[in-house]
């Protein structure tokens, strides 16, 4: 499970502060398939960073009683100075997997060729992104987090990302914030809206998607 509870988040900029949540209150469990829509400026990216624990709320609680995984497309995913390969390395040790099945896994999943040997710095941001992915793939979490683009490059290598995280939807729960409404339909089952820092869920997808259009 993971539940947010009165969530906010308020940031201060030149002496002035905005709330970008206000209130936040849901609850996920393993088997969810939840794409949550905003538009650009709304705190999608700030919600999710909150529930992976990469940032803080300002006030409320934020109670994981399950594995999560980072934000997929969060580039605070990788050591920008280690080669993709010692990323993979890294975290095999960290999640207690073999070191070489994840290794192996990693480099066939990202097809990223030769560049795996070499620092992630020196990556496009279409490699970078085929990296955090795979890197995400490698660990069975029971919640995947997933910010905005879910692949990097080509259709074919985008539907291969759709597929895996599809063939996981029935035993973890993925929670997808994007502006896009075919992306959430193509992985979720239910959406909510997020606007003016209050999240709203719609059990049908329809539904949501008339409500957004008409932010």
């Amino acid at each position: 499970m993971l539940e947010l509870s009165d969530v906010r988040k308020s940031f201060k900029r030149n002496g002035i502060t905005r709330e970008v949540l206000k209130g936040v209150d849901a609850t996920f469990w393993p088997g969810d398939a939840v794409g949550i829509l905003g538009r650009n400026g709304s705190g999608k990216s700030t919600l999710i960073k909150i529930m992976a624990g990469v940032e803080h709320p300002t006030s409320g609680r934020v109670r994981r009683r399950m594995s999560i995984s980072w934000p997929m497309g969060y580039d605070g995913a990788v050591h920008s100075a280690l080669s993709g390969a010692d990323n993979a390395r890294f975290i095999a040790r960290l999640y207690d997997r073999r070191i070489d099945w994840v290794e192996s896994f990693v480099q066939e999943f990202s097809e990223i060729g030769d560049q795996f040997r070499q620092p992630v710095k020196t990556y496009s941001a279409g490699m970078r992104a085929r990296l955090i992915f795979a890197l995400s793939m490698a660990v069975d979490f029971e919640c995947y987090l997933i910010d905005e683009v879910i692949a990097a490059g080509d259709a074919r290598f985008a539907e291969k990302c759709r597929q895996s995280l599809l063939s996981r939807r029935g035993r973890s729960a993925l929670i997808l914030v994007s502006h896009q409404m075919e992306t959430v339909r193509s992985l979720c089952t239910h959406a909510a809206i997020l606007s003016d820092g209050r999240l709203k869920f719609h059990e049908d997808l329809d539904q949501a998607f008339a409500e957004y259009k008409q932010l």
